[in-house]
Parts: C-alpha cells; structure tokens; sequence
C-alpha cells in the first residue's frame, strides 16, 4: 500500500512540474529537500513526461508549422555549431592558455598584446592594399632596375621603384576605360591613411576605457576569490589535456589573488628611508641622462650619415650600405640600455614586482620614444629641408623600412642571447643564477617602438604594416618557443589584471598620438617632393582635398559634402562639441559600467552566503 501510494504521490508531483515552465520547474526541484541523485531522476522523469506531451501537441499541428519549426531548429543548430567552430579557429587561443597555466597572466598579457598589435598591422595592410597599391600597379610602368638581393636589407635599389614607397606612386586620375569611372590617386592616399588613423583611435580609445572600467574602477566584482574557487569550473570539460590545463590555469590565478591580499606593507625606519630616497633619485637621474646623452648621439649619427649618403649616387646600393650604420646603432641602444634599466630597478629593490615593471617600462618609454623623436625631427626638419633629395619621402621610408627590419632582427637575437644563452650559463656554468625570468616590460616596449615605427612610415612606406605584420607572427612563435625552452615561471606570483590597460594607455600616449603629430605636421606644413609622389606640384598634401573641394563646389549634388566640409571638418567648435559629447558619453559609460559591477558583486555575495 505504501509503495502504490508513494508511486501515486511521484506520478502527481512529476504532472506539476511538467505543467511548470522551464524557470518556475528548476526553482522547484532545488528546493526539494532530497539529494542529488533523487532530484536527477525526478528531473530526468519530467523531461520525458514533457517530451510525451510535446510530441502529443506536435501532432496536431500543421505540416507548415512543423516545417518551419524544424527549420529554425536546424539554423539554431548550425549557429551554434559555426559559433563554437569559429571560437576554436580563433587565433593562438589554445597557446595562450597554456602560457596562462604556466606562466600566469603577467607573461601572457604580452602574447595578448603582441596578438592585437598584429591584427592592427593585418586590418592596415589589406586597407592600404586594397585602395592604394591595387590601383597603382594596375597603370604602373615595368621596372627596369635589377634586383640583387642586397635591397632586403637596405630598402633601396630595386625597391625604390615600386610600391612599397610613396615616390613611386602617380599623381594621376587612373582610368582605364574611356569615358568610364576615374581613380584620383591623391585623394585615394590621403583619406585611406586619413580614415585608417581615425578608426585606429576610436578602437584604441574604446578599448582602453573598457579595459580601465574593467580592471581599475572596481576589479574586485571580477576577481572574486570565493567566487573564483567555487563558480569558475566548467563541467563541460571532459578531455584529460583540457581539465589539467583549466585546474594549472584556475590555480595560478588563485595564487596571484592571494599574494595580492596576503601583501604586507614593509615598515622603514627614517635612515633606510632615506637611502632608499637617494636611490630612486639617482636611478632617476641616470636613466634620464642616458636617455639624454643618447638622443645627442643618434641624432649627430644622423647628420653624418645624410652627408655620407648625399654625397653618392642615390641609385648605388654601395653608397646607401652605410645608412644601416643608424639603425643598427638605434637597434644596440635600445637592446643593451634596457638591461642598464633592469639593474636599476634591482638596485632599487622595489616591494612588488608590478612597481619594479612599471617603473622599468616608463624608463624604456623615455629612450624609445626620444630616440624616435629625435629622428622624427631629423626627417622632419633635415631631410625634408635637403634640396640635394629630389623624394625625400622615400628616403624617409627607407630609413623607416631598415630601422623595422634591424629591430625585428635584434628582437630574434636577443631571444637567443639573452634567453637561450642565458639558460646555458645558468644551468651549466653558474648553477646559483638558474633559469631566467622573462621580461615583460623590455619585451612590451619593443612591441611599441615597432609598432610606433610602422605607423609612422604608412605616410611613406604604404606596404609597411605588411611587413610588421610579418614580422610580429614570427616574433609571436620565436618568443613562445624561447618562453617555453629557456625561462621560468616568476619567483613572485603577482595578479596583473591591469596591466592590459597599461599597454594600451602606453600605445595611445605617448605613442599613437605622438604619431599622429607627426603625420599631421607632413600633411599639413610640409612642401611634398616636386620630382615623385601623389601630391608632387602641391604646396601641401592637404592641399588635394582643398582642391577636390573646390571643384565640387560647381555641381549642385555635392553641396552636401562641401558643406560638411566648410561647417564641420574645419570648425573648431564642431570639434569641441565632438569633445564635450565623447567625454559625457565616457562618463555614463563608465556610471553604467560600475552599476553592473556593484550587482555583479552583490550576486557573488548572495552566493556565497
């Protein structure tokens, strides 16, 4: 009799909750006060008993109806499976973790970085090649010089009559068919870099605050420690390989968080202050003279190897050998004073390895971007001003060209000398040193300065990102290869969620806007080349679009674009209302960004609880 009942009772409670809807059941079985396996077989029970009644209903509908369901099924199905395709196609995802579970988040933000620096250099060069150099080979001239091979590395000779420089772009209207549509070239040049810088800056600009709101306004609501532990595993996860790298992966961010909440403030005494006061102070002062006395040297460098150059035949490779003396210095400066820095901030002994990165990277900040400064002037106001240079632009952009490929082939050597080679001596020779650490700000900053090199050249060198494209996919295996082979995971487990942002804010300012000065002084004060380029004859390159404007100003159909133009484009209050507005609009992003991390963390509590 108990037993009927009870089946009485199971078949009346499985007809409720078949009647239930999908929220209102799962409510009601996890309040059941049974276990866990009681509660899977009344839920198991349910699904069939939905199941019955669905296929019941699904006979009274219609043929079309059961069509169009079926249908839309199927779409979903197909969705979902191209979703999780595309998610397993995505670029160096399986990498990236691995680097993640060995080496924590701090060493895999700079594959991260390194991997959106290259997906900018990607979008670039198919723009550029798209509506720049396409259209120039399709009425370009064969090229008559020989190719030797010795231009791979000095960017002149052949190269310098085809389109990886400006000069050897025409000033025409292309146009191939008689009375057909027409290319402008000049107009062309000018709005795809135009248009490419100002999509660089929003995507720079909107990935930067949300990197900001996400790890400085409140990063507790999306590190949670408890909630880490106990809500962050995926039982989907069946594959051996997968669960051993998700358990290395989820323990390594734990230690980071735990590290950064056991941190205990050291306490000085007044004459160890003090010390450690001079100390920074002649770190500081240091790292700014050599900065200093390096600019000097570069730029002085420069001059004598303009006069050396001018003084041969533009078109001799043997002449234009000596102009990789610059770049190859520039390279040795930039990879031997870094390491200068790295013994200062040993010296300094900071109390958290994040200070000591930070610190590092500002000072590599400083004698990069001077060095580049300074060349900038020297191309700038040097060059440009040098009537023996009948295209000073491609001279600018082999100069550009040999200072991205010395660096790309420095940053192969110093994997090698500075991880593999190390590795040797301190596993073999001096056991105490061990196995070294990789450096993430040297390593970070390197990615800058190329990066700030390419966009600088894309004025000259439209091809360029191609290359840096290249480039970057080469360093990406050689540093993961030297990474996995040479170093060591870091003595210091530290929790690096902002320094994402701190990549990002570096590669805006001072380095995209910086360059964005430069481009602006060529395009607007600079005199273009009178012998070569799109803009030879003009007294600026901005001058095309003053005059494009001019000849729409007789056909009534475009006055719409003339007057964007006239009450937009040149309007500095247009530009200080685009400002307010940004700004307002960064402001309540952030407010609605901060609302949904306060309840995000008032849900971790109510789980914990």
């Amino acid at each position: 009799l108990d037993f009927f009942r009870g089946f009485y009772v199971d078949e009346k409670l499985i007809g409720n909750l078949a009647s239930m809807s999908t929220s209102e059941r799962i409510k009601a079985i996890q309040k059941m006060t049974e276990t866990m396996k009681k509660k899977r077989e009344i839920r198991n029970k349910v699904l069939k008993e939905v199941t019955k009644k669905s296929r019941h209903r699904n006979n009274q509908f219609s043929c079309c109806t059961q069509c169009l369901q079926g249908t839309v099924v199927s779409f979903r199905r197909f969705g979902n499976r191209l979703s999780e395709y595309f998610h397993q196609l995505q670029l160096w995802h399986k990498t990236l973790k691995i680097i993640g579970a060995e080496f924590g988040t701090s060493v895999r933000s700079y594959f991260i970085f390194l991997k959106w620096l290259l997906t900018f250099n990607i979008f670039s060069f198919l723009i550029n090649f798209s509506f720049i150099t396409i259209p120039q080979l399709v009425a370009a001239e064969p090229n008559n010089l020989s190719f030797t091979g010795l231009e791979l590395f000095t960017g002149a000779g052949y190269f310098q009559e085809t389109v990886l420089y400006y000069g050897f772009y025409t000033n025409a209207t292309i146009g191939k068919i008689e009375n057909g549509p027409s290319y402008n070239m000049q107009l062309a040049y000018i709005f795809t870099i135009g248009i490419y810088f100002v999509i660089c800056f929003l995507i720079l600009l909107f990935s930067m605050a949300k990197s900001f709101c996400r790890n400085f306004i409140n990063p507790q609501a999306y590190s949670g420690n408890a909630s880490k532990l106990l809500c962050t595993w995926d039982f989907n996860i069946t594959n051996e390989k997968a669960v051993k790298l998700k358990q290395k992966n989820l323990s390594t961010q734990i230690k980071e968080d735990l590290t950064e909440v056991n941190r205990e403030a050291l306490h000085f005494s007044v004459s160890e202050r003090v010390v450690r006061i001079v100390i920074h102070l002649v770190s500081w002062a240091a790292s700014l003279g050599t900065a200093v006395a390096v600019c000097a040297g570069v730029y002085f460098l420069s001059i004598n190897n303009l006069k050396l150059f001018v003084k041969g035949h533009e078109n001799d490779l043997k002449s234009q050998a000596p102009m990789l003396v610059l770049p190859i210095v520039v390279s040795l400066l930039n990879t031997f004073i870094p390491f200068f820095y790295s013994w200062l901030g040993h010296l300094e002994r900071f109390q958290t390895p994040g200070h000591q990165i930070y610190v590092t990277i500002t000072r590599n900040v400083i004698l990069k971007m001077s060095i580049v400064g300074i060349l900038c002037y020297y191309w700038l106001n040097v060059v440009a001003a040098s009537e023996s240079q009948d295209c000073w632009e491609t001279l600018v952009g082999q100069d550009i060209y040999r200072l991205v490929l010395v660096d790309f082939m420095f940053c192969l050597l110093g994997s090698f000398f500075g991880e593999f080679l190390r590795r040797i001596v301190g596993t073999t020779v001096c056991m105490s040193l061990g196995l070294p650490e990789f450096d993430i700000g040297r390593n970070v900053l390197d990615l800058i300065y190329a990066q700030t090199l390419t966009w600088i050249g894309i004025l000259f060198s439209p091809l360029l990102p191609g290359i840096q494209m290249i480039s970057f996919s080469i360093v990406f295996y050689v540093k993961k290869v030297s990474l996995m082979m040479n170093c060591q995971p870091p003595r210091k487990v530290w929790r690096t969620a902002q320094m994402t942002t701190s990549f990002m804010f570096l590669l805006f300012f001072p380095s995209f806007l910086g360059v964005l000065s430069v481009i602006g002084v060529t395009v607007w004060r600079l005199k273009p080349s009178e012998e070569c380029g799109p803009f030879r004859g003009l007294s600026s390159m901005y001058a095309a679009v003053s005059e494009w404007i001019k000849i729409l100003e007789n056909y009534t159909a475009s006055k719409w674009v003339v007057w964007i133009y006239h009450n937009l484009i040149t309007s500095e209050l247009f530009f200080f209302i685009l400002t307010v507005l940004v700004l307002i609009i960064t402001y309540i992003y952030w407010k609605i960004i901060e609302g949904r991390k306060t309840m995000t963390k008032l849900l971790q509590k109510q789980i914990i609880n």
